[in-house]
C-alpha cells in the first residue's frame, strides 16, 4: 500500500502542494477499494512510516469530504 501511495503522490508532486494533496485524496476515494482505504489509514495512524508527504497528508484527509461534496453553502 505504502508503495502504491507514493507512486500516486510522486505523479502529483509537481502541482501546488496543496493540489496535489487534495488529488492524491481524490484518486485514493475514488480508485482505491474500502479494504485498501483501510490499511493505508491504519499505516498511517501507526505512524505512516515511509510514505511520501504528500500521500501522508492526503490520507489525512481522507474522512473529510471531498471539496466537490461540501456543496456550495448557499
Amino acid at each position: 500500500m505504502v508503495h502504491k501511495a507514493n507512486q500516486i503522490a510522486l505523479f502529483f508532486a509537481s502541482f501546488p502542494r496543496e493540489e496535489a494533496i487534495e488529488r492524491v485524496a481524490d484518486h485514493l476515494r475514488r480508485f482505491w477499494e474500502p479494504r485498501m482505504r483501510r490499511q493505508i489509514i491504519g499505516h498511517v495512524a501507526q505512524g505512516g512510516a515511509g510514505l511520501h508527504e504528500l500521500a501522508l497528508e492526503a490520507v489525512r484527509r481522507l474522512d473529510a469530504p471531498a471539496p466537490a461534496e461540501q456543496g456550495s453553502g448557499r
